[in-house]
């Protein structure tokens, strides 16, 4: 294939880096269009997972089916997002912003109108194609819209709506399904997008298309790599991994296509994705925090519901509720962060606070038993919350700090795409762990099951039963299946808080950002 070249409107824009919005006053209209922008984004990751039995149900389809409702809309934000330096370079960021808001809520109306799983599949992968660029764009928006002293607040802002909405979303899918209906979470897109077209019209200035080289090459083969990565995560788990031929097609996919997208556009001055960005130390490490964060972060949230539904017996409604004092904690520290600490100490110092209390909070879930209530679920989950607000802030102005603003859309893309990344791997990773880690603790709990066990006999005894009581197998089962699980759990949270301590060393292998600074953060 070979590059193509596209033409500016203009015929003279082609060195201008695109326009932002004047700096000199900041403009709140463009903060809340912006949040609620990449609320939609994050918000609609979560919120659709619970009503997914529900759509089971309704469309007569299997759980392998059901996955796939899910699977289709990450795979194609996914494989989109790092193209959104290109697009914006291109169409222009007011353009291709509004395009993405219509695209969304054109695609989230007809999800919910949807009578098949396969074309509510295709309507998702439409959500994913124009919610990939929501939150890179926002973010960049965001930046240039405002002055240096005001961006603290504008991007505590930001960091409140897109780390609060994910954690909220499981909430707020409960209560629309429990007393509305499933298509209720596709619909509630609708007002959210046009309230924040509203706030955005007339705040953007109109952009000059810029000339763009399309390396068709590059563009297939990183498609390819990350859309068989995502693939690859999101079916491992109910196709039993590498036994299955599928997932051995998508790693062998993966794999190839990645180092022929390394070394076709190592030395391309054209290339789809600029690797020049990651000579810099701080926007290469922040990558790598922010994936080790979402490993811990979403595979915590993931495997939450779970533990509580499955094995403590909540409804859907009380397992949502659970999320609330998290996201409350998050929204707080993010306020706090970003509009007082970043002034007064070290950014890498409080990314590194950050990851110290959601790795206690995931330790101490790791404590957890069969009979905790719902505050020894939630205290945990308050601090774990706290470590996102501290986190999140601090980690983007470590990655941004040294980006230029020509490079912005695509920084904010490639930093977007690893946060996605890290999330598909968390929810793969504690998924598998707990299923094996489920078979290992029954096996080595079976011996324990003898009748020569004074143990056993103890406990049978307030039952009536003996372990030669037929129905005494039965009982003896199920204990085993219960704890088998328990173990489990605890094994599955604190692998994720070990998680987020490991990242520790990253965070110092980032520069310090210069005083003054702070206040620059792309909360993400």
């Amino acid at each position: 294939m070979t590059d193509a070249t596209l033409t500016p409107a203009d015929g003279g824009a082609a060195e201008h880096p695109p326009a932002a919005a004047r700096p000199g006053k900041a403009r709140w209209p463009v903060v809340l269009a912006v949040v609620l922008t990449a609320v939609l984004e994050v918000l609609d990751s979560t919120i659709v997972n619970v009503a997914l039995p529900h759509m089971k149900a309704a469309f007569g389809i299997t759980s392998d089916q059901t996955i796939w409702i899910l699977t289709s809309y990450i795979v194609a934000s996914v494989a989109v997002m790092p193209l959104t330096g290109l697009f914006s370079r291109w169409f222009g960021r007011r353009r291709l912003i509004t395009s993405a808001i219509i695209g969304f809520m054109s695609f989230s109306v007809l999800c919910g109108l949807s009578n098949s799983v396969e074309i509510i599949v295709i309507c998702r992968l439409g959500q994913g194609l124009f919610g990939a660029f929501l939150i890179p764009l926002s973010q960049s928006i965001l930046f240039e819209t405002f002055p240096k002293e005001k961006r603290g607040q504008a991007m505590a802002m930001f960091g409140l709506g897109v780390v609060v909405a994910p954690v909220l979303g499981p909430t707020l899918g409960a209560v629309l399904t429990e007393y509305f209906s499933w298509r209720a979470v596709f619909f509630v897109n609708l007002p959210i997008a046009a309230f924040a077209l509203m706030m955005m019209s007339g705040e953007l200035p109109k952009e000059d298309q810029h000339r763009v080289s399309i390396d068709w090459t590059g563009l297939a083969l990183m498609v390819c790599a990350v859309g068989a990565l995502q693939l690859m995560l999101d079916l491992g788990a109910s196709r039993d991994w590498f036994a299955s031929p599928v997932i051995q097609v998508c790693a062998l996919t993966c794999v190839i296509a990645a180092v022929a997208f390394l070394i076709h556009g190592w030395k391309l001055s054209t290339n789809i994705i600029d690797f020049g960005l990651f000579t810099d130390r701080s926007f290469a490490g922040a990558n790598v925090a922010i994936m080790g964060f979402g490993v811990a972060m979403f595979g915590t949230i993931a495997v939450l519901p779970l533990f509580v539904q499955g094995l403590l017996g909540y409804s859907v409604l009380d397992a949502g509720f659970l999320f609330i004092p998290r996201g409350i904690s998050a929204g707080i520290s993010m306020v706090l962060t970003g509009s007082v600490l970043l002034k007064r100490f070290d950014a890498r110092l409080l990314a590194a606070a950050g990851l110290v209390l959601t790795g206690v909070g995931n330790l101490a879930m790791g404590w957890l038993n069969i009979n905790a209530g719902f505050w020894d679920l939630a205290i945990p989950g308050v601090i774990s919350g706290a470590g996102m607000g501290l986190f999140f802030v601090p980690m983007s102005t470590l990655a941004f700090q040294n980006v230029s603003p020509q490079k912005q859309d695509e920084a904010s893309g490639i930093y977007g795409v690893t946060r996605s990344m890290g999330s598909s791997i968390g929810i793969a990773v504690v998924g598998w762990q707990l299923t094996q880690r489920t078979q290992f603790h029954w096996n080595a709990l079976v011996p324990d099951l003898s009748p020569f066990n004074a143990n056993v006999w103890s406990y049978l005894a307030p039952l009536g039963m003996t372990p030669t009581n037929p129905a005494a197998a039965g009982d003896l089962a199920n204990q085993l299946a219960v704890q088998s699980q328990m173990l489990a759990f605890q094994d599955v949270f604190s692998f994720t808080g070990w998680v987020a301590l490991l990242m520790l060393p990253v965070v110092f292998v980032m520069k310090s950002p210069p005083r003054g600074r702070a206040g620059t953060a792309i909360a993400h």
